[in-house]
C-alpha cells in the first residue's frame, strides 16, 4: 500500500503526462504541484512508485512515464470526477433533445460523445430484448398488402411489409390491430412472442390463414431484431492525437474498431447506468488495444440498462473528464429515452 504523498507524486505525474506527454522528472513535479517536499523526497517517492511498477523509465531520461498499472491506481483512487459545466449541460440538452426518433438520438449521441471527449465515441442501440412493445400498428396498403409496425418502449420503431395470398377486408383489419395491442402491448418481447403466437387461434377458422401470414411476418421481425446487436461509431479522427507513431498503435486500433462484435465486448462489462467501466491498456481483451482505454456505462433507466455506450481513446487521456463526460451524456439520453 502506497501512502497519500507517493499517491499524490503518482497523482502529479499522471496529469503531468496527460497534459505535455512528455516523461516528468523530480524537479518538474517540485516546481508545478504543491507537493510540500524536495525534490530529492520527490525522487525517493519516484524510485517506490517505479519498484513497484506504477512508473517506468521509457529511455535513459530523468523522466517517468505511468504504467498501466499507475493509471489503474490513479483512476481507483479518484475521489471525484470533473463535471460539465452549466454551457456544456445546456448545449447536451439542446442538441440531444432535437433528436426526432431513436436513430437519431443514438447518431447524435455518438457525435456529441466523440466531440465532447476528443476520443471515438461508441454507443449500442437499445436491445429489443430488454424493451417492451408499446403499440403495434397494421395499417392496409392494398387489399392484399399490409404495412406492419412495431413501437417498443425505448423508442425503437420496426417495420415490416407483408404480402397476402387473398384480400382482406378492413373489418378484419381492425380486429386483428386491436387483438394485437391487447395481447402484447407492455410485454417484454420475449413474453410478447408467445402470446403473439396464439392469436391466430382467437380468430375464426376462415380468418385464419391470412391472420397466420400476418401473425408469421410479426414474429420473424421480433426474431430477428432481438437477434441483432447495433452499434454506432464517431470520432475515429480523433486517433490522431496519438502522435506520428501510426503503425504502431493507430493502425491496429482502427482495424479492430472496425470489428464490431470487438465494440460490443469491450462495452460488454457496462450493464448498469450507475456504474462506470474503465479498461486500461492491457486489461482490453486485445492486444490491439493494449495502448487504449475504454470507459463505459449502460443508459436506460435508473434499475437496468437497455444499452451501452462509451468511448475508447489512449491511455494518456484525461480520465477524470472522460469519465465524467461520459457519466453526463449516458444520463442526458436516459432521461430522453424515458421522456419520449
Amino acid at each position: 500500500m502506497l501512502d497519500e504523498r507517493k499517491l499524490d507524486v503518482l497523482r502529479a505525474i499522471v496529469e503531468d503526462y496527460v497534459a505535455t506527454h512528455e516523461p516528468v522528472g523530480s524537479k518538474t513535479l517540485v516546481d508545478r504541484h504543491n507537493l510540500g517536499v524536495s525534490p530529492a523526497t520527490v525522487r525517493n517517492d519516484m524510485a517506490v512508485l517505479e519498484e513497484e511498477g506504477y512508473i517506468t523509465q521509457p529511455h535513459t531520461s530523468a523522466g517517468r512515464i505511468p504504467t498501466d498499472a499507475g493509471y489503474r491506481l490513479f483512476v481507483d483512487k479518484l475521489s471525484t470526477v470533473k463535471t460539465l459545466s452549466a454551457a456544456e449541460k445546456k448545449a447536451i440538452t439542446s442538441f440531444l433533445g432535437g433528436a426526432v426518433d431513436l436513430d437519431d438520438v443514438v447518431r447524435r449521441t455518438v457525435r456529441l460523445l466523440a466531440q465532447i471527449t476528443r476520443q471515438v465515441a461508441i454507443v449500442q442501440y437499445p436491445s429489443l430484448n430488454r424493451s417492451s412493445v408499446r403499440h403495434v400498428e397494421v395499417v392496409t396498403m392494398t387489399p392484399r398488402r399490409l404495412l406492419l409496425v412495431l413501437i417498443t418502449s425505448n423508442g425503437r420503431v420496426e417495420q415490416r411489409i407483408v404480402e397476402l395470398p387473398n384480400d382482406i377486408e378492413e373489418q378484419l383489419v381492425a380486429d386483428l390491430r386491436s387483438r394485437l395491442n391487447t395481447a402484447m402491448v407492455g410485454q417484454r418481447l420475449t413474453e410478447a412472442t408467445t402470446t403473439l403466437a396464439n392469436v391466430t387461434e382467437t380468430f375464426a377458422p376462415a380468418d385464419r390463414p391470412l391472420v397466420a401470414a400476418i401473425v408469421t411476418t410479426l414474429l420473424e421481425a421480433f426474431t430477428d431484431e432481438m437477434g441483432e446487436q447495433r452499434i454506432a461509431v464517431g470520432g475515429a479522427a480523433n486517433l490522431t492525437r496519438y502522435g506520428d507513431d501510426f503503425e504502431r498503435n493507430v493502425k491496429p486500433v482502427l482495424e479492430a474498431l472496425e470489428e464490431h462484435v470487438i465494440l460490443l465486448k469491450l462495452l460488454g462489462e457496462a450493464t448498469h447506468p450507475q456504474t462506470l467501466t474503465v479498461r486500461i491498456g492491457h486489461e482490453n481483451p486485445y492486444e490491439e488495444l493494449a495502448t487504449t482505454s475504454v470507459v463505459a456505462t449502460g443508459y436506460g433507466s435508473k434499475s437496468e440498462a437497455l444499452a451501452t455506450l462509451g468511448i475508447v481513446g489512449p491511455t494518456h487521456m484525461d480520465y477524470p473528464s472522460t469519465m465524467g463526460a461520459v457519466r453526463a451524456v449516458a444520463r442526458y439520453v436516459s432521461q430522453i429515452l424515458a421522456d419520449s
